[in-house]
């Protein structure tokens, strides 16, 4: 299961090319728009269905979830982020998958800076690259919120549809998910928006 998660990036990647080239022409100027990473607002999502086991890997901006990237100080900002882990924590209310296809959380794990995990090297990466174009430094963090959910469903079948409304409900700076999916029916790369929340396994 693990390998096909990580065929994934590779099977999608010419696809993935051309919805990075077309984001960039509608997104505003952002320093890493260009990449495909790190963009506000954006988030990634990879499923796999294969046989009963449903694979998900969020991968998200803290702005999106929490409204700053910045580690909590504040009693304000804890809650934030406390709340945000909680609601993470429900990826089968997160994710509204049907009770009929009766899948439980085999194994769950969310990583961010922000709940006390040590950066990632491609964050830090990304402040010693801070120097714009303009030979300014960016002080900006660039915080993510990792979530890996290992589900297993004991009726697939009843899997139709995957149902990203609630996240857009959950957390509403998240304006779209690009999504990598691979299902018995085969594989895509869809981008998901609050009025195209659902989509087809």
């Amino acid at each position: 299961m693990r390998r096909l998660l990580l065929a994934l990036p590779f099977a999608l990647l010419p696809l993935a090319v051309t919805q990075a080239a077309q984001a960039h022409d509608h997104e505003h100027e952002h320093e890493h728009a260009s990449l495909g990473a790190h963009e506000h607002g954006v988030a990634r999502l990879n499923a796999v269905l294969d046989g009963q086991a449903l694979e998900l890997e969020l991968q998200s901006p803290a702005m999106n979830l929490v409204g700053f990237e910045h580690a909590p100080g504040t009693d304000a900002d804890k809650a934030k982020v406390a709340a945000a882990r909680k609601q993470l924590e429900q990826p089968l209310v997160l994710f509204n998958l049907p009770r009929a296809a009766a899948c439980v959380v085999a194994k769950q794990e969310l990583e961010s800076p922000l709940f006390g995990d040590k950066p990632d090297a491609d964050d830090h990466d990304d402040d010693e690259e801070a120097k714009g174009a303009d030979g300014h430094e960016h002080h900006h963090e660039h915080s993510e919120i990792h979530a890996h959910y290992q589900l297993t469903c004991a009726k697939p079948d009843a899997l139709k549809t995957l149902d990203l409304g609630q996240i857009f409900k959950t957390f509403p700076a998240t304006q779209k998910i690009q999504v990598q999916l691979i299902s018995p029916s085969g594989q895509q790369g869809v981008e998901a928006s609050p009025t195209a929340a659902t989509l087809k396994f």
